[in-house]
């Protein structure tokens, strides 16, 4: 399988100077990069006064087989309800290959490896999870809301052990229509047994973030950003 590098446009946001600390952060299927920009000001006062850069990149446009081959931004492609089988493996694996070259891109401005955080929602969510657990770099965290693993099947072998000991915030909502609780905490159980420290947070929401998981994530930042 041959997968395409795309570079990834995108939004930066810096809560200070010479920031030391980034957090990328993935939007969901048919969103962009502006949709979590107002979640900057509410995680600053969790930041411990460190300058970060936020990163909310843009992911590529595409036919989405699920939604009638309509083109919008996705990760990957999505090919029947069941979103746990007949996973898009190369569109999976272009997006992989565009955020790892982020995450290059921030060690090359002199952010440390330690000091980067994954983070997203949904599709971006699943992305940051699969990113993160097979990144080559150790990474200071990973948040993955309303999301499912990519790839549970392969995951074990293809995992990094530099990041065996990564903080994973992982949260759904009991309501969810869109991605089903079941696919979580299949997830997260898939996580636990193979010894990765999961902080696991259920809200009666629908597919959203609400404002209780805002200061949750707020809260987890604080311990990871240090």
């Amino acid at each position: 399988m041959v997968t395409e590098l795309v570079d990834l446009s995108a939004i930066e946001i810096e809560t200070g100077l010479n920031p030391s600390y980034t957090i990328i952060w993935l939007h969901g299927l048919g969103a962009d990069g502006n949709d979590f920009v107002p979640i900057v000001n509410e995680l600053e006062r969790f930041l411990n006064n460190k300058p970060v850069r936020f990163i909310f990149p843009h992911a590529p446009e595409r036919p989405v087989t699920i939604n009638n081959g309509y083109i919008m931004r996705a990760w990957y492609d999505i090919l029947y309800p069941d979103m746990d089988s007949h996973q898009d493996r190369a569109g999976i694996g272009s997006s992989q290959l565009a955020i790892d070259n982020l995450i290059a891109r921030e060690m090359r401005r002199g952010v440390a490896p330690k000091h980067i955080v994954l983070a997203g929602f949904s599709q971006g969510g699943a992305m940051a999870l699969h990113v993160g657990l097979r990144q080559s770099n150790q990474l200071a965290g990973i948040v993955a809301l309303s999301c499912y693993l990519l790839g549970a099947d392969s995951f074990a072998s293809e995992a990094r052990v530099i990041n065996a000991k990564i903080p994973i915030f992982m949260a759904h909502g009991t309501y969810d229509a869109v991605i089903p609780l079941r696919l979580a905490t299949d997830s997260r159980n898939q996580l636990l047994a193979a010894n990765y420290a999961v902080s696991w947070h259920e809200y009666p929401m629908a597919h959203s973030v609400c404002s209780e998981e805002v200061v949750d994530i707020g809260n987890w930042l604080r311990q990871v950003i240090d």
